[in-house]
């Protein structure tokens, strides 16, 4: 394994949350997510070379990941009739309150378009409104204006 096989592998192995967290916005479906992680990466790996570090890797890694996942669901979405597979476990399958109103908050999220799902995902994994108009490619006003209005949505949406 050369240098850069080897700085790539550390980077991914760094950042595999990152990416999974991005695959986690557009599907429940195991096997799509395994696909969407490894479309991730040959984009990441085909784009390694290229990568100027202007900004921050981390940012460049949800980037790339952001627009992988929003194109699969693109082309999903033109392909026609998909059958679902169901997962057959629950990450919310606690009783306790709080995980209840995530899993309330989550299917509130999951309603909204897929831009609005990922802007309020990469807030609530804690990335700053700088961070947040990087990977989306929106200025910071933008985020904080496109912040307000999603919260506005999500409490006047009932499940």
């Amino acid at each position: 394994m050369d240098n850069k096989e080897q700085v790539f592998t550390q980077l991914v192995r760094e950042h595999k949350s990152t990416i999974y967290s991005v695959c986690y916005m557009f599907s429940k479906d195991t096997d799509e997510i395994d696909d969407l992680f490894q479309e991730i990466l040959i984009r990441l790996w085909k784009g390694y070379d290229s990568f100027r570090a202007e900004s921050d890797v981390r940012t460049w890694i949800y980037r790339v990941a952001m627009n992988c996942c929003l194109n699969a669901d693109k082309k999903r979405r033109r392909g026609g009739q998909r059958v679902p597979l169901s997962v057959d476990i629950d990450p919310f399958e606690d009783t306790d309150d709080r995980a209840l109103q995530t899993k309330r908050l989550y299917a509130r999220i999951n309603q909204l378009g897929l831009v609005d799902r990922a802007i309020i995902l990469l807030w609530l994994e804690g990335l700053s409104y700088e961070e947040i108009g990087a990977i989306m490619g929106i200025s910071v006003k933008n985020v904080s204006f496109q912040l307000h209005r999603i919260k506005e949505e999500l409490k006047k949406s009932h499940l």
